[in-house]
């Protein structure tokens, strides 16, 4: 009898999931399968505290007609305390092509280490964040309240091919670097958002595969993640810069990122 209750609780969980993927989701639930995991209410078990993945970029240079790819891993943990409105993050970019750099972060400082300029440039949060219109990776730290920063409409197509979401995002307060972007949310993630109380044992679903971030003049850089491992919990050490010997470190004035 107990295994034919767990066989009917698995039907109805992968019936409601199904009968959710018969139809598009509107808007507003798009939005909401993307925020919710990094929301401070959402029950321990459904948020993302923080994912590791291997990640690959593409960058256009509009004036140039030029295409640059790079590729690297990335691991973000997002403070589990989500003091204030804006959560600390730390985080840890290695990129390994076209050539070797690492952006890191302790929640307090930010490190980017050009090992070619044999150089450190070490940037204090704070100052990152009263900059964050010059910033654009700042959308990083606000996932959990997009509507907060952006206006969000669909994007044009608003579907892929394999029926992900595509939004797009136009930024409350525009700046060079950051004029649009353009987020494609995993389908998967908003049919289990949608599930409801049918799918809480279902694993939870990074909602991003991608990013593409256009600046004001017409330079986009796209970002899909692969590989993705959420919740593993690892260790504040990793989010820790030790400056290799010889290496020159250039602090740069309050207020901007020096990068």
């Amino acid at each position: 009898m107990f295994r034919f209750l767990i066989s009917v609780s698995t039907v109805a969980i992968a019936i409601s999931v199904a009968a959710v993927s018969c139809w598009a989701a509107d808007l507003e639930e798009v939005v909401a399968a993307l925020q919710t995991p990094f929301q401070a209410e959402t029950a321990h078990n459904r948020r993302i505290r923080d994912y590791s993945a291997d990640f690959f970029q593409q960058s256009q240079i509009a004036s140039l007609n030029r295409v640059q790819q790079a590729h690297g891993k990335v691991t973000v943990q997002f403070d589990e305390q989500l003091q204030g409105e804006v959560p600390k993050i730390r985080f840890r970019w290695e990129y390994v092509q076209p050539s070797a750099q690492e952006i890191v972060s302790n929640g307090e400082q930010i490190w980017v280490y050009l090992p070619e300029n044999n150089q450190v440039i070490v940037t204090k949060t704070d100052s990152a964040a009263e900059a964050g219109e010059n910033n654009p990776m700042a959308f990083l730290t606000g996932l959990g309240n997009l509507a907060r920063d952006f206006q969000i409409a669909w994007a044009e197509p608003d579907r892929d091919p394999d029926g992900h979401y595509i939004l797009d995002l136009q930024p409350r307060r525009a700046s060079a670097l950051l004029a649009r972007l353009v987020i494609v949310v995993d389908r998967t993630a908003v049919e289990t958002h949608l599930a409801g109380s049918a799918a809480a044992g279902k694993q939870v679903t990074f909602p991003i595969l991608s990013t593409t971030i256009y600046d004001a003049n017409g330079n986009s850089s796209i970002i899909a993640f692969r590989n993705l491992q959420i919740n593993r919990g690892p260790s504040v050490s990793q989010f820790n810069f030790v400056v290799p010997a010889g290496v020159d470190v250039v602090r740069p004035e309050e207020g901007g990122l020096g990068f």
